[in-house]
């Protein structure tokens, strides 16, 4: 069984998170910035088998599409493309980042710690990961 990989992605930096082996427990791994990511992920997933990668889809409250949503369709293209023998799936990401930061708070981290929008991203992911394994398994 391989992990499960999760992406926050963002215009700067892409939070990422990933499952165990037996897919039980979502952790951060790290964030890299946006445009070495692919790089990143070609240097992971030599190392590491991923049977499925998760892309935040970044929606308004009512549900339309955010900004973001152009670049991140041009990102899955060209990651189809890059690694076509891995599965894609979309998950909703609305207001992961406010409960990243709150994750944050409850955690004791000091505001300086807080402001670190890096881990924010991670934790994101993670978040987004752990809501798809929660909805997802047995």
């Amino acid at each position: 069984m391989g992990r499960i990989m999760a992406l926050d992605y963002g215009t700067k930096r892409t939070g990422i998170a990933v499952t165990d082996e037996l897919q039980l427990i979502a952790s951060g791994l790290t964030t890299v910035e946006t445009k070495e990511l692919f790089p990143f992920l070609k240097q992971y997933f030599n190392s590491e088998k991923v049977e499925l990668v998760l892309v935040g889809e970044p929606k308004q409250k009512d549900g339309s599409h955010s900004a973001i949503e152009n670049e991140i369709q041009q990102f899955l293209k060209k990651f189809t493309e890059t690694f076509p023998t891995l599965s894609v799936l979309r998950r909703d990401e609305r207001f992961t980042s406010k409960m990243a930061f709150q994750t944050m708070i409850d955690s004791g981290l000091k505001k300086k710690q807080r402001q670190n929008k890096a881990l924010v991203d991670e934790i994101s992911a993670t978040i987004i990961l752990q809501d798809y394994l929660s909805r997802n398994k047995v």
